[in-house]
């Protein structure tokens, strides 16, 4: 929400262009020792060594725990952190964060850069094509380290898309709208399915909370209901049944907002059926 809310209200130029970067196969492409010594180079700014070197150890042998088999046989490659472990992804941003403070922040702060950010290995920049250009930039971040490979995705009629965010490129300012892959099918539980209504509804609920939430112009949120709609009619949902949804959605927004500094949270294990009883009294 941060970044739509961001996009909208920066300003650009006509000098300004879009570009998107994505990192090819970056898990199995982070260099283990030298995140490292990253880490501890980090670490090494607290005052308290033993911490540090606590942590340090864990890092390094939680990342030689790297094993996969193939072919009945066992390997352990020489780079690469494990998909899927829960340390990975902060390992990911602990090398990818070091080598955007030390490469890349100074575009930033020249404005050669005007906007940088990034999901993972999905970089969205907003460039200045008086002091740079696209082949510029994707030429310096393929200089970062050889282990990364940065793929560039350009612009097309001023539009690009970054995550689920469609950016358009307009004359002072950025639109923001949905973005959909071609591939998506637009099928949700259907509503004959034998399932609770919450689970024939939560595609709904994610799909209107998104719409209400983004900073989408008139125009742009009027189209993203005509297309909930459509998707509910092709899955047997009554319009009725999806403008109650809506309603309710939009109360509960402005609840939350009244009761924003107000709440407080707590979790509860799902045991079963019954802890929904134990969790309304609490609403």
């Amino acid at each position: 929400m941060t970044l739509a809310h961001d996009l909208t209200h920066m300003k650009i130029n006509d000098k300004n262009r879009l570009i998107t970067f994505d990192i090819k196969d970056l898990y199995v492409n982070i260099p283990t020792e030298e995140t490292l010594k990253i880490a501890k180079t980090m670490l090494a700014t607290r005052n308290n060594k033993i911490i540090m070197q606590q942590i340090t150890q864990l890092l390094e042998i939680t990342l030689q725990q790297n094993y996969f088999i193939f072919a009945n046989k066992i390997y352990q490659p020489e780079k690469g952190i494990s998909m899927g472990s829960p340390l990975s992804n902060d390992i990911a941003e602990i090398f990818l964060q070091h080598h955007e403070q030390t490469l890349l922040k100074h575009l930033m702060d020249n404005r050669t850069i005007d906007y940088y950010t990034r999901y993972v290995d999905d970089i969205l920049i907003i460039y200045n094509t008086d002091k740079t250009n696209t082949e510029t930039i994707c030429n310096y971040l393929n200089t970062i380290h050889p282990n990364l490979i940065f793929t560039p995705t350009q612009e097309q009629n001023k539009t690009i898309n970054f995550l689920d965010l469609l950016i358009t490129r307009k004359t002072n300012a950025l639109d923001i709208n949905i973005y959909r892959k071609p591939t998506t099918t637009d099928t949700t539980i259907n509503y004959y399915s034998n399932h609770p209504m919450e689970h024939k509804l939560a595609a709904y609920r994610f799909l209107i909370n998104w719409m209400l939430t983004l900073p989408l112009t008139q125009t742009n949120k009027n189209k993203e209901w005509q297309k909930i709609q459509t998707i509910a009619q092709n899955n047997n949902f009554l319009n009725q049944t999806i403008n109650k949804l809506r309603i309710k959605i939009q109360n509960q927004q402005k609840t939350n907002k009244t009761n924003q500094d107000n709440k407080k949270w707590t979790t509860f294990t799902y045991f079963s059926p019954k802890i929904r009883k134990l969790t309304n009294i609490f609403k």
